[in-house]
């Protein structure tokens, strides 16, 4: 969805191998994180954030998603501030992906002490069942991350 709305797209180095298809997670998508990604404290960690939208041109992040199917909401969150806290104008949207029924999980490790500041980066929770119904609409009327902000939920 994010090649259809205009970026350019990495997946996760430990994902890239991944079936998808016909052929692989990564195909169509980047083959290297721009420069300042990696260089960046935390870059490490945020060559494994499940998705990244980046910019053309300017190689900023205007979404970074972590996909939180059944694994452990926390180690997710860590990366999506390691990319925030490391990459300061790195980053624009922060999203959770996950089924509709772990919105309270999440919410609930948002609540920990050492998540308190991450209010302030205005993190938001994308359920399965929205991306679900409005996921073709948005690729082929939306442009830019307007779409997929509307159908998210702020945490």
């Amino acid at each position: 969805m994010g090649r259809a709305l205009g970026f350019h797209v990495w997946i996760a180095a430990n994902d890239r191998g991944r079936a998808y298809g016909e052929g692989r997670l990564s195909d169509g998508c980047l083959d290297a994180l721009p420069g300042a990604l990696t260089d960046a404290p935390g870059g490490e960690a945020v060559r494994l954030i499940d998705v990244l939208w980046i910019e053309n041109g300017t190689g900023r992040v205007s979404g970074a998603f972590e996909v939180e199917h059944t694994t452990s909401i926390y180690s997710g969150i860590v990366r999506l501030l390691d990319l925030a806290q490391g990459a300061a104008d790195s980053a624009r949207g922060l999203f959770l992906v996950a089924p509709d029924d772990r919105e309270a999980q999440v919410r609930a490790q948002l609540a920990r002490p050492a998540f308190s500041r991450i209010g302030d980066l205005r993190v938001r929770f994308l359920p399965y069942g929205e991306l679900a119904t409005h996921r073709e609409a948005m690729a082929r009327f939306g442009q830019g991350m307007k779409a997929v902000e509307a159908v998210a939920r702020r945490l």
